[in-house]
């Protein structure tokens, strides 16, 4: 299908804003990022269209103008570690925007942009002049890409250090919260053995009182039986005595008769 005006003006829009990325820009510059923000309305409204591009094309275009989005905001930040760091998780695009280009002008924009903080990285940690200061704006890609390569070797061991001194960091930080979790750990389990042993002892103590409530209450049974049959013996002893002192009475008033 062939491409739609609004396509060819995006084409063309977006092989300027490369060709600005590769360049030497000063702080001040603002035509590039006025760019980016009308590429991405003119992207919106090529998806809004009815004769729209492949999905593979446009999700091309996309990965192309976010990538120039995280370029600027990565130029803006302030330290050359957190440039070089954001510059990693950049995406650049993976086919040429225009048939003049061998390799993805943003794949070349990424290896100039990487190799610029790399060498400011290790002028900072050196206190040298940055090599690239020296290099003409108006190289061609592929000088660039050999020069960009030696200088990633050179610059190679400073990069090395400042990686392992965060990862030092980490490592730290790591064995710390390792030693925390094992003084934890230690604590738990402390406090465990004294809930286990005071379970123990309670269940001791439970067994105990059962022991002692069962004999208890045998005693009582054995207790209220004897009650029973010590009553059952004076309730008879009380009847006997009972009956004797009524016949005792009666043979007292039949021995003796009443005086007249």
């Amino acid at each position: 299908m062939a491409a739609t005006r609004l396509e060819l003006n995006l084409m063309r829009l977006l092989s300027r804003c490369e060709a600005l990325a590769a360049e030497r820009r000063d702080p001040d510059e603002w035509r590039l990022e006025k760019y980016v923000a009308a590429l991405e309305d003119m992207l919106r409204e090529l998806k809004k269209q009815s004769s729209k591009p492949a999905p593979e094309l446009l999700n091309e275009y996309s990965r192309k103008v976010d990538f120039l989005k995280g370029l600027l905001e990565a130029e803006k930040l302030t330290s050359s570690t957190e440039k070089a760091l954001a510059n990693q998780f950049l995406a650049p695009g993976r086919t040429p925007t225009t048939t003049k280009e061998r390799t993805p002008a943003t794949k070349t924009v990424h290896l100039q942009t990487k190799a610029r903080c790399t060498g400011k990285m290790r002028s900072e940690l050196l206190g040298t002049t940055d090599p690239q200061e020296n290099i003409n704006p108006s190289f061609s890609p592929l000088r660039s890409c050999r020069g960009l390569v030696s200088d990633e070797k050179q610059s190679a061991v400073e990069l090395d250090a400042v990686l392992q001194h965060h990862q030092d960091m980490q490592e730290k930080l790591a064995e710390e919260m390792l030693s925390l979790a094992r003084s934890l750990k230690n604590n738990t389990l402390a406090a465990q053995n004294v809930i286990k042993q005071d379970n123990q002892t309670l269940s001791h103590s439970l067994r105990m009182a059962d022991q002692n409530f069962e004999k208890l209450k045998d005693e009582s049974d054995r207790l209220e039986q004897h009650a029973k049959k010590s009553v059952n013996w004076l309730l008879w002893i009380m009847l006997i005595v009972v009956c004797f002192i009524f016949i005792s009475m009666i043979l007292f008033i039949r021995i003796f008769p009443k005086l007249k």
